[in-house]
């Protein structure tokens, strides 16, 4: 059998991908492949669980676009398919003067998206939402909002076989090779025959575009990963919703922020360190292949000497309870040591170029026979009906 589209990765990118083509062209037989025993098993069911508003991305990239659309459609399929979740609203805290310009911009851009409500708000105001938190300045953004992602990936599953799509589990992609206008996509369980391949692999999305091209597709994955802490049950008083900082231009996805979690608790954190393996979860955990690929990478070489100063910051922080409550008494001086307990943690697929640029967009690139998504971090979650809309477009046009 061969089917029409194989879709490679069953995050919730993959899966909302799927969803898509199968509510815009039901004949069309698709199969999704996923390496694990389960769904959603990575960066999806390791996701801090926020549903983003879209307020820090570039106006007019595919990642203000596709957060605000799917913004919006992930609420109505949470409420149609009776997932919890919750809009809380955050407040993003400026804790210095000379932070006060990176906020306008962040109002600005939030204005430039627009998102309705967003507003400055005083540091009285800021007692009012979050008692607890010590600021100079700071936005209050009402949209934002709270769910367990692992929870609509599954959902997304189930539909997806009710539409009659298939679903393989533990078929880990080998090879890739193209005879005739057909993708033979080995596994290690089977040879799946495809018209299209779609590339949703995450942290091996690299790998599985390299397999299906013959030049260079010049961009590395980089695994980060991200270290949380949780508050302890009897200081969770401290945070009332979701509390963020200032984030970095140059490093828009690292600052530790307070999160109140769908399903329970407060996490705090998390830092950004290399991982050692790309699905390294643990400090302990370390592929030395993997790790050689990332340190050999010219890009990431450049990133590296240009940015030591931060990242030796960050990896002080994984490895210092009392420098990661510091980072953390920023935003809230009451938190102490005492009140932390070891969270989890998640890696992040960051695609780094070969010149040294760490991709901030989205990024989709496509071939004669694939479709690759080979930038897909945060907020693709709360993206991932956007995404999946978009590639699913791209897709049907060879349809036609």
């Amino acid at each position: 059998m061969i089917y029409d589209i194989a879709i490679i990765g069953g995050g919730i990118v993959g899966l909302a991908t799927a969803l898509k083509i199968q509510k815009a062209r039901p004949g069309l037989k698709i199969a999704l492949l996923e390496k694990e025993d389960q769904l959603a098993k990575h960066q999806t069911g390791n996701n801090s669980g926020v549903i983003h508003s879209g307020l820090y991305y570039k106006p007019g990239s595919l990642k203000a676009t596709n957060c605000i659309g799917g913004y919006h459609e992930l609420i109505k399929f949470c409420a149609e398919e009776k997932i919890p979740f919750e809009i809380t609203g955050k407040v993003v805290v400026a804790t210095r003067e000379r932070q006060k310009p990176l906020l306008d911009k962040l109002y600005e851009r939030g204005i430039q998206n627009g998102l309705e409500g967003t507003k400055y708000i005083s540091v009285d105001e800021l007692k009012e939402y979050e008692p607890h938190c010590v600021g100079v300045a700071a936005l209050h953004v009402p949209q934002t909002g709270i769910v367990d992602y692992y929870k609509v990936a599954l959902a997304y599953g189930r539909k997806i076989i009710q539409n009659g799509g298939e679903i393989f589990l533990n078929h880990k992609v080998l090879e890739i090779k193209q005879q005739n206008g057909v993708n033979y996509i080995e596994t290690s369980k089977r040879t799946i025959e495809s018209s299209l391949v779609i590339n949703c692999a995450g942290l091996y999305s690299d790998k599985i575009a390299q397999m299906s091209e013959r030049e260079p597709i010049d961009v590395k994955i980089i695994p980060f990963r991200g270290e949380y802490f949780k508050l302890k049950k009897d200081r969770e008083f401290l945070v009332k919703n979701l509390i963020y900082p200032v984030p970095d231009p140059n490093f828009p996805f690292l600052g530790v922020h307070f999160t109140r979690m769908m399903k329970g608790g407060v996490e705090a954190g998390p830092n950004a360190v290399l991982a050692f393996r790309r699905e390294g979860y643990k400090k302990s955990q370390i592929n030395l292949k993997e790790l050689a690929e990332s340190l050999a990478w010219p890009g990431f070489q450049k990133v590296a000497a240009k940015y030591w100063q931060t990242g030796f910051g960050e990896m002080y922080r994984s490895f210092s309870k009392a420098a990661f409550t510091k980072a953390l008494q920023e935003l809230i001086p009451e938190i102490q040591q005492t009140d932390l307990v070891e969270g989890g943690a998640g890696v992040r697929a960051q695609a780094c170029d070969r010149n040294g640029g760490l991709l901030d967009d989205f990024f989709i690139r496509e071939s004669t026979h694939a479709i690759h998504v080979l930038n897909a971090p945060s907020p693709a979650a709360t993206s991932s009906l956007a995404i999946g809309g978009t590639v699913a477009e791209l897709a049907l046009k060879r349809f036609d």
